[in-house]
């Protein structure tokens, strides 16, 4: 038999984050700090609206861009929130997750051998995602001693002729940066200047602990040009409901609908009604819990600076990016020590990326008490490190 497999997914790595959950689900009395899952059970009134949905059997489809209701309270908030304008009639579409979002985003603006410039560490479906869609990815390796913002510079020595979109992943998963306005200004004015596109990946918009989030689509001239990625998972405690939105020009969303139509339908419509009441009266809860996140962020760092760890302050999202540099290790031989000695289940910064390497992904979407503990296991782990070197 010939091989049937194709040679573009068989040469795509697996995820290193689900490498280390695999193993964590093997052994046990691990405390796991690796998945970035809120350990907040989504708000009684979003659940209640869900099973609402439910008894009324509105188990049906919904319209391939999703609930009108749910598309014009996506505009409503983005609007509250970020002063931005679009028409929930042509651009936006609800979709499973910001992740499928990014899958056929990149599907519906990428030709093939077009350069898609991923600035790294960032989360591990960019680099895939772009190759699925016959895009190549280029990569930006961003620098600790930047707080892991992208500048200007960096971004126009990485763009090309072939060049067509920057994905901006802030606030960024693994590390906790965020980009000011400021920041966003001065990479808008290279997008513009080189007439490329702007995925942004919004997902912790509302996970920003110095000031509050700004969009690059507020920004003059970008709107037209920006793909705006967001959704409920991380904001709501709402992961397992699978829902999030695009937002963009409409005939980009034009295009998105009709990947979008044929490969998935529609995205859940009990979670489409539940993510109305999310919108409509969350904004309390989303409150709440980042304060709670925030209160884990300083405790983690007072620990990191307690035991003599280098980290820079993260701004945004639930993690810390700890240097592990020190010990002459890889972060694959840290995160592997780390676990198996101390049965504590951390993420290594290669996961995402290259430049990830001599870091160590922490989430402190875990209780201050898992948190303690952890951090007891930390410092007694690298203790023994230092005393035998």
């Amino acid at each position: 038999m010939r091989n049937f497999l194709s040679d573009k997914i068989i040469n795509i790595k697996p995820s290193g984050i689900r490498r280390f959950f695999d193993l964590v689900s093997e052994m046990k009395d691990v405390i796991s700090l690796g998945v970035g899952e809120p350990d907040f059970e989504t708000p009684w009134h979003i659940r209640d609206e869900g099973i609402y949905a439910f008894e009324k059997g509105r188990t049906f489809y919904t319209s391939n861009s999703g609930l009108k209701d749910l598309r014009v309270e996506i505009c409503n908030y983005l609007n509250r929130r970020q002063g931005l304008n679009y028409n929930p009639n042509t651009e936006v579409l609800v979709t499973v997750g910001g992740s499928e979002a990014i899958d056929i985003g990149l599907r519906a603006i990428l030709n093939p051998q077009d350069e898609v410039i991923i600035p790294q560490p960032s989360y591990v479906s960019y680099e895939p995602c772009t190759i699925l869609a016959g895009g190549n990815p280029v990569v930006i390796d961003l620098k600790a001693e930047n707080e892991f913002r992208l500048t200007p510079e960096e971004l126009k020595s990485s763009i090309t002729d072939k060049t067509k979109v920057l994905i901006l992943p802030y606030p960024n998963n693994p590390t906790g940066a965020i980009m000011s306005k400021n920041d966003l200004e001065a990479i808008a004015k290279v997008v513009i200047e080189k007439d490329i596109m702007v995925m942004s990946d919004e997902i912790y918009s509302e996970l920003t602990y110095k000031g509050t989030h700004f969009s690059i689509a507020g920004i003059d001239g970008m709107k037209e040009r920006t793909i705006l990625i967001n959704g409920f998972s991380k904001s709501y405690a709402m992961t397992g409901w699978r829902l999030g939105y695009a937002c963009a020009p409409k005939e980009i969303i034009k295009q998105m609908t009709k990947i979008h139509q044929y490969a998935i339908m529609c995205a859940p419509t009990i979670s489409q009604y539940a993510a109305i009441d999310a919108l409509k009266n969350g904004d309390k809860d989303v409150d709440m819990m980042r304060e709670s996140y925030n209160q884990r962020r300083r405790f983690l760092l007072k620990s990191f600076k307690e035991m003599g760890l280098e980290c820079f302050e993260p701004y945004g999202a639930f993690y810390v990016f700890p240097c592990i540099k020190e010990f002459g290790m890889t972060s694959e031989e840290f995160a592997t020590r780390f676990l198996e000695e101390e049965r504590v289940a951390a993420v290594p910064g290669t996961a995402f990326g290259n430049s990830g390497e001599g870091f160590l992904r922490i989430s402190y979407a875990y209780s201050i008490d898992k948190l303690k503990l952890a951090m007891e296991r930390l410092n007694h782990f690298i203790s023994q490190l230092r005393s035998n070197n």
